[in-house]
């Protein structure tokens, strides 16, 4: 195992850059997740961590050696891909042993490692098999299988759940992270799901237009986005954003169809800010129904069992919410609603950042 560090990494196609000044630090054994929108270069910057792809700038380290320049397979590392890229003409066990046969290793340590990985992944009664005769989450778990084999010093995930269907998806995310909490190997992960982003990074970094908006600890970036990106990226449903005005009364949010506009309360006012043009932010989990609270036109209603999502229409806008209650309005009546001001937040209208 080897911690991975990431100096100021920079990737140019001719005149385009499409990562700019990248800095992450990855700790020995901890399971981080680069996350973002398509394009965003997450995925680009994991192939520069596998040697894939010419670094045009900066540095990489894994352990204490810089690895620019060190071809793929001398780094010590191991990476499941998105399409599984399994050999159709082998078998389960041929294929998990490939790249071992390649380093021409002793063929009891082969048999012994295939074995343990096979235990793990619970594939014992599928190493005979070929790819073809299995499902996508079996394949998927030989895929594991291979890169576990190797023991290497870093693991490598690219989306590699994206095509599996969504309980599968479920199951699978729980096998990943318990397989890290077993081998405590370094695991760099990516995904453009912030779900899986949430329930298994220790560490998540959200990317955007080939830079690092926020990093940081799931529930850190969950309860504390440093600016607009993170928080509309984080969390789902998106947390709702309100156009307006800080005022000592609380927030004069806009009314985009030119009508009067409603005040939001705040929790705490910040420093220098009356007057000051700024976003509101309230995720849809944080508006409890409230009798005496702001009114609101129910607009849709979506029941999804433990949960009711309703969508409302208030000053001009409309607003998601999250509620554990059952609903008994209908689509046109209205409810009232208020926000915890607890867990309110508040971006500049200019730059987008965390008042």
């Amino acid at each position: 195992m080897a911690s991975v560090q990431i100096a100021d990494v920079r990737k140019a196609y001719g005149s385009t850059q499409v990562i700019h000044g990248v800095d992450i630090d990855i700790n020995d054994g901890e399971f981080v997740i680069l996350v973002g929108p398509s394009g965003c270069g997450k995925s680009t910057l994991l192939r520069m961590i596998a040697g894939l792809e010419n670094i045009s700038g900066g540095e990489i380290r894994i352990g204490p050696k810089v690895v620019n320049d060190v071809p793929p397979k001398e780094r010590d590392i191991a990476m499941v891909f998105q399409n599984y890229a399994l050999y159709p003409h082998m078998t389960v066990a041929d294929n998990m042993a490939f790249s071992m046969k390649l380093r021409k290793a002793p063929k009891s340590e082969i048999d012994e490692r295939v074995s343990k990985a096979a235990q793990i992944l619970g594939l014992n009664n599928l190493l005979e098999r070929y790819p073809r005769q299995l499902s996508g989450g079996q394949r998927q778990r030989v895929a594991m299988g291979r890169a576990i084999v190797r023991d290497p010093q870093v693991f490598l995930f690219d989306e590699p759940l994206s095509n599996l269907d969504a309980k599968l998806r479920v199951q699978m995310r729980t096998e990943i992270k318990e397989l890290h909490q077993r081998l405590k190997t370094t695991t760099v992960y990516v995904t453009h799901d912030q779900i899986e982003a949430m329930t298994m990074a220790d560490k998540i970094v959200v990317m955007h237009d080939g830079i690092v908006e926020q990093m940081g600890a799931p529930l850190e970036l969950y309860d504390r986005p440093n600016n607009l990106f993170v928080a509309g990226f984080i969390g789902s449903p998106a947390m709702n954003m309100l156009k307006g005005k800080i005022t000592a009364a609380g927030f004069a949010a806009e009314n985009p169809k030119g009508g009067a506009g409603l005040v939001w309360p705040i929790g705490k006012l910040p420093a220098d800010s009356d007057g000051k043009a700024a976003i509101y932010g309230i995720r849809p989990e944080h508006v409890r129904l409230d009798p005496e609270g702001i009114k609101a036109e129910v607009v849709v209603i979506e029941p999804t069992g433990s949960e009711t999502q309703v969508v409302v229409r208030c000053g001009g806008q409309d607003l998601t919410c999250v509620f554990r209650e059952r609903i008994t309005a209908l689509p046109g009546e209205t409810i009232g609603i208020s926000p915890d001001t607890g867990v309110t937040h508040l971006f500049d209208a200019a730059t987008g950042k965390r008042l």
